[in-house]
This record gives C-alpha cells, sequence and structure tokens, in this order.
C-alpha cells in the first residue's frame, strides 16, 4: 500500500554474522554458531536408547509388553513401529519425535532397524534436528500357552464340541471356510475331526467363550458348559478346571423339506406347513414354495419349539421338465429371485420306462424352461414318518416339489477336470481307521458343496476363494464346455500367497 501511495521504503535485510567457532558467515541465532559447530558441541541423542530387546515368541508370533500384554504385529507394519517407539520413552527424554521409518534388513537375522528423527531445545532457545538409528534385537521366548502346548500338546484347558446330528457334513464343510475367514481358529492348539462334528481345544477359557460366540452369530445353535476340576491348592486358593462347551448346530439345513408344527406355523402366521429351508445364519430362512411366503426364524424360536426335515438334501430325485406356464410374474424375496409357475414333470427314472407325469406348481418358473433337469423331492413316491405331517388332517400334498435346478448333464463334460478355483481347509487331525466307504462318502459331500458354491452366488459370499496355480484353460475346453453350467468369475479369486523360505535364501545367496 506504502509504494502504491508513492511513499519511500526501506527493505529490511537479514545480516550475516560470523560462527564463534569456525568464523564462516551464517544466519544469526540464539547461540551464534553454526550447525555444524552446534552439533559437534550438543548431541541430543546422549541418553537415548539406542540398543532395544524385543522379546518374540516363534509359535504365535507375537512381542511381550511387559508385564504380560502380547502384541501381534507383522515386520514393517503400522503397528510393529507403534510397539518400537513406545520402547523409546521419548517423552521422558524432553526430545520430539519427528519422522520414523524402517531400514530394511534380512527377516532371518532377528534384527528390526528403525531410523528416528527427534528435535530438542538447546543452547539459549535454539532447536536442533537430529536423526540416528535404534537396533532393535529380538530374542524368542515362548509364552505360557506355547510353552505348555510344547510341553504337552493335549494340556488344554477350553474344549469346544460342536455337532449337528445329521446324515452329511455340508454345514461343517461351510462353517469351516467361515471360520477361516474370519481367523476364528487362530487361538485353538488342536483341531478334530469326529463323526458328528469338530472338537476344538482352547489354552484358555476365554478363548473358548469367543470361539462359540462366533459359531452363535453365523449358525443357530444351543449350548452349554461344564468344568471339571483338575488340581487346586488349599494355601494359595488356586483351583485349576477344565471347560467344556457343548454346541449343538440345528439339523435344519438349506434345501431341507420342512413340515412346520401346527404351533410354529400358526406362531409364524399360518406360513406353510409345507415349507423349504433357502437359506441358514444365525436364523432360518423358510419359504413356501407354493404361495412365495417366506419368514426367518431365529435360534430362540428354534430351540423353543425345535422341529426336525420332512425330506433332506440327500433325498433329492433329478425330474425332467416338459412344460412351464407362469402364473405370476417374477418377485426379489430375501436377495432371491422367484417366480410361481404350473409346471409339468417327470421323473428321470420313470423316463422311457412309463407315462407317469406330474402337474405341479414351482417357485422356479424363473430359471426353468422345457426340456431343463430340476432337484425336487418326490412327495409320490415317498413313505414319510412324520408326526407332525399326521396332525394335518385335511393338508393335500403335492405330488413332487422342486427345489433347484439341475445341471448334472451338463457337468459329465467336465467332470476330471480341475476347477479354477481351490479352498483351504483346517488343520485338523483325521481318524485314518474310517472305512473307505465313509471317506468316499465324504469326498461326494464336499465335490456337492463346491457345486453349491458355483451355483448359489449368495451362499459364497462370505467365502474366500482361491486361485489354482495348477489350472491351465484351453480354448477347446471353452467350445465344448456348455455355457449354461454355473461357475465363478475370476474376479471373485484371491491370490494364493505364499512364502518358501528356502528359495528366499536360494535367491539371496545367488545374489
Amino acid at each position: 500500500m506504502a509504494e502504491e501511495a508513492g511513499m519511500f521504503m526501506v527493505h529490511q535485510t537479514i545480516g550475516s554474522v560470523l560462527c564463534c567457532k569456525c568464523g564462516i558467515p551464517m544466519q544469526p541465532n540464539a547461540a551464534n554458531m553454526c550447525v555444524k559447530c552446534l552439533r559437534s558441541e550438543v548431541d541430543i541423542t546422549e541418553g537415548l536408547k539406542k540398543n532395544v530387546i524385543l522379546l518374540h515368541c516363534p509359535e504365535c508370533d507375537t512381542y511381550l509388553d511387559p508385564p504380560s500384554t502380547r502384541i501381534r504385529a507383522q515386520l514393517e507394519s503400522r503397528e510393529l513401529m507403534a510397539f518400537c517407539l513406545k520402547k523409546l520413552k521419548l517423552k521422558s527424554t524432553g526430545v520430539i519425535l519427528v519422522n520414523a521409518e524402517f531400514i530394511w534388513t534380512e527377516p532371518h537375522s532377528k534384527r528390526i532397524k528403525l531410523r528416528v528423527r527427534v528435535q530438542k531445545e538447546v543452547l539459549h532457545g535454539a532447536i536442533l534436528e537430529q536423526a540416528y538409528v535404534i537396533e532393535y534385537v529380538q530374542q524368542d521366548q515362548m509364552c505360557d500357552s506355547c510353552t505348555r502346548v510344547q510341553a504337552n500338546p493335549d494340556q488344554w484347558v477350553a474344549g469346544v464340541q460342536l455337532r449337528q446330528h445329521v446324515a452329511h457334513r455340508r454345514t461343517f464343510f461351510y462353517l469351516e471356510q467361515l471360520i477361516l475367514k474370519h481367523d476364528a481358529a487362530a487361538r485353538a492348539i488342536k483341531i478334530k475331526q469326529m463323526d458328528h462334528g469338530i472338537d476344538f481345544f482352547f489354552a484358555n477359557r476365554s478363548h473358548g467363550v469367543k470361539f462359540v460366540d462366533f459359531v452363535g452369530k453365523v449358525a443357530p445353535v444351543k449350548s452349554r458348559t461344564d468344568k471339571q476340576l483338575v488340581s487346586h491348592d488349599t494355601k494359595s486358593n488356586n483351583y485349576n478346571y477344565k471347560h467344556t462347551f457343548s454346541v449343538e448346530i440345528s439339523p435344519i439345513c438349506r434345501e431341507d423339506l420342512v413340515c412346520l408344527p401346527p404351533r410354529v406355523a400358526v406362531s409364524l402366521g399360518n406360513l406353510g406347513p409345507l415349507v423349504i429351508c433357502s437359506k441358514v445364519t444365525n436364523s432360518i430362512a423358510l419359504l413356501d414354495p407354493f404361495t412365495l411366503r417366506h419368514c426367518f426364524l431365529d435360534a430362540d424360536q428354534y430351540w423353543r419349539t425345535p422341529f426336525k426335515s420332512l425330506l433332506t438334501s440327500r433325498q433329492l430325485v433329478e425330474y425332467i421338465v416338459f412344460d412351464v406356464d407362469f402364473v405370476s410374474p417374477e418377485v426379489n424375496i430375501g436377495g432371491s429371485r422367484y417366480a410361481l409357475a404350473d409346471a409339468t414333470v417327470a421323473r428321470m427314472s420313470d423316463f422311457g420306462k412309463n407315462d407317469t407325469m406330474f402337474n405341479i406348481k414351482t417357485h422356479l418358473g424363473h430359471i426353468l424352461k422345457p426340456g431343463d433337469y430340476a432337484l425336487g423331492y418326490d412327495l409320490h413316491g415317498a413313505n414319510s414318518n412324520d408326526m407332525e405331517l399326521d396332525k394335518y388332517k385335511n393338508l393335500v400334498i403335492p405330488e413332487a416339489i422342486l427345489v433347484k435346478k439341475s445341471y448334472e448333464e451338463k457337468r459329465q463334460r467336465k467332470r476330471g477336470k480341475p476347477r479354477s478355483w481351490k479352498l483351504k481347509s483346517l488343520n485338523m487331525e483325521v481318524d485314518d481307521t474310517r472305512a473307505r466307504g465313509d471317506q468316499e462318502k465324504m469326498n461326494s459331500e464336499y465335490e456337492q458343496f463346491l457345486r453349491d458354491l458355483e451355483e448359489n452366488p449368495e451362499l459364497r459370499f462370505n467365502v474366500s476363494l482361491y486361485r489354482n496355480k495348477e489350472y491351465q484353460p484351453s480354448e477347446m475346453a471353452s467350445m465344448t464346455d456348455g455355457e449354461d453350467i454355473p461357475s465363478i468369475p475370476l474376479e471373485e479369486l484371491l491370490a494364493d500367497l505364499e512364502i518358501n523360505d528356502a528359495e528366499d535364501e536360494d535367491e539371496g545367496m545367488g545374489e
């Protein structure tokens, strides 16, 4: 403003002084010394820790934060940096942390190096900034829980017994993938496969309680707990118990046909009584295939009045569809699409032998067309001794209830070919003394579970799928395979990261 008004202004200049030590010109500061001389006179890193020992458990990959806290952190992670800086206790020394970064070291060197830049006020208010390197020595020392496991692997404190009294293991195949994705069994010291379920063993009762809570959030369960006294010290009043959690999963599975008890049907607004279980989470989703009414039954409601399936997915029969006539337009129910239709079907076992055909109503009108195959329940030839079904005197039982579309004939051309994806599995102890027939039955059920994942996008939403490195697509296979066969797109697959220490060492020696 003054220059615009024509006034004369004297420009302020910063003078220079000579350093009192070396005599070079410099801008004046409170110490009247240049930066080099100031650093030679004052070392702000004096008294700061430059060598620190970290106690690391090689079994569970955790670090000890005294007195008894364990911290899990990966190399060069934000958590590990915060833990290392906490060890320095810089606030008590009067310095200010400006920056910190990792210096690369060999992963097997047991060394972690950190370059830290700090500031501190020195002579007459001058602020000096300096960087220095801190070396952390990683010493292996197993934690108490890992020590007990190494001394005696059977020395568990809490055991969780998961059970489901059904004739297949499809529920446990799905539950295994949920446990792997959420890392719910990371604290388990042993996992054992049993006839009707899986046993999980933990070194701490709180870990068992946390695992039971997780299962209760993904499946309709009821649980009870018991404890057994192992030892006690009367002088110090210490008692050691073994805790056992018995968890029972509802026997109602996806695609099961259920006949609701009259009391339950009335409480659900006279639903059914013949309904299909369309989805199982911490609640059971039931669908009436004749009216498209649906409802959710939570764990408390189910275990208050428990019931069993009228027919299970192992009793599905293959049908061929001759004609489909829409009754109502397509609707979206609970995230799934359905459309009521009148269909004319015949059992594949009767096809070519007799002219037995059934006119039924189905909820799969949106995906079925003449010539397709479908899986359903044969109520015409079924001999069911269900007490709940006998309570309905005037109930008209349909001859067949279709559950899903079948792709078995189209899969015949792809039989024996590897999939482009794969699943991981828990490290379970398996009884090798089982009969050969039981192993073949389990393999067949696992194959059916893989097909369900391909056919149902909603089912694989909570499952981690990985790319199969052994899969090699060919142009001829893509031309011969059916286009209508459900498959998993490559966008949903994850890269399976595997680190081989031996290969890394060889590459390091070669360099």
